[in-house]
Parts: structure tokens; C-alpha cells; sequence
């Protein structure tokens, strides 16, 4: 029998994420635009979507929203799907948004797409990092670093019912 342990309630997630976007404003304060790019499928899209209109409301900085799809089991088995053209992108930083980062495999395969052309910097930003980094991607911006075993699961809960992150 597995136990949910309550890491974040709903008031907690929303208090990583106005750090959070304080935190891109002073480090982005200069730039015209940036890109907000959440992972999908997952939370990512979600977190990305109130980053950027949080973002929109304390700075003058164009948000240029977006979203990625990934296979995050087997990245290499489906192509990457983005709206984005490169031109859309080129020469802009580029914050890309996940719920949980694990290994880094799915932050690192997102930052590949980008890579394909010139870009003045890449940003992750996850709102649970669970410090197994296999992948040399560590992210820029994190709500909350929890050390688990590879046993552990974390479960992120965003919809109109409930809002929780629980370890598992």
C-alpha cells in the first residue's frame, strides 16, 4: 500500500510560482521578449500558461507563449511538435517550463529543439526537482528541490478540482 504525502497544497504551488516569475523578471528585465514554452503532455503547459500571465502583469516584456509536445518516455520515437518557427525564436531566451524534473532527459530534449537555431539563452524551469540528474541540464528556475529515492513517485496535480504535489 503506497502513501501520498502532501509536499505542496494549492496556496504553496501559487507562492513558488510568484517567486518564480519575480525571479525571470530580474533576470530578464532587459529583454523585449521571451519565450514561455510548457511541456505537454502534463503540467507543464499549465505552469507555463500562469508563468507567463503573471509575467505579463508586473513587466512590459512581450511573452510569447508556446507549448511543446514530447514523448517523455521514448523522445526519440515521436518528432517534437511545436507551433514555433525558428525565425519565431531565433536570437530570444527561451524559458522552457515542466512540472517535475527527474533525470533531465525530457528538459534536455525540449532544449534540442531550440538548439537548432540561434538562441540568446534557454531557461528551464520546473516547479518540483528531484535531483536525479542523469542529463547535464540543471534547471534556472525551481519551486521546490525534494531529495527522493528512485522508488519515489511525484505526483503533480493541477486541474479545476484539486491542485496538490504529493510524494508517493
Amino acid at each position: 500500500m503506497s502513501t501520498k504525502t502532501i509536499l505542496l497544497s494549492k496556496e504553496q504551488i501559487q507562492a513558488k510560482i510568484n517567486r518564480i516569475v519575480h525571479q525571470i523578471h530580474e533576470l530578464c528585465f532587459a529583454e523585449k521578449e521571451i519565450i514561455i514554452c510548457g511541456i505537454v503532455p502534463g503540467n507543464g503547459n499549465t505552469i507555463a500558461q500562469r508563468v507567463a500571465d503573471q509575467l505579463e502583469s508586473i513587466s512590459s516584456i512581450k511573452i510569447n507563449r508556446t507549448e511543446i509536445e514530447i514523448n517523455k518516455n521514448n523522445p526519440l520515437a515521436d518528432k517534437l511538435k511545436c507551433p514555433l518557427r525558428s525565425e519565431d525564436y531565433a536570437n530570444k531566451t527561451v524559458v522552457i517550463v515542466d512540472d517535475v524534473s527527474n533525470s533531465g532527459k525530457t528538459l534536455m530534449y525540449a532544449a534540442k529543439y531550440f538548439l537548432e537555431s540561434p538562441i540568446k539563452a534557454i531557461r528551464p524551469l520546473v516547479l518540483v526537482d528531484r535531483n536525479h540528474s542523469v542529463y547535464p541540464i540543471k534547471p534556472s528556475f525551481v519551486g521546490l528541490t525534494v531529495s527522493t529515492t528512485l522508488q519515489d513517485h511525484i505526483h503533480v496535480e493541477m486541474n479545476a478540482n484539486k491542485e496538490a504535489v504529493y510524494l508517493i
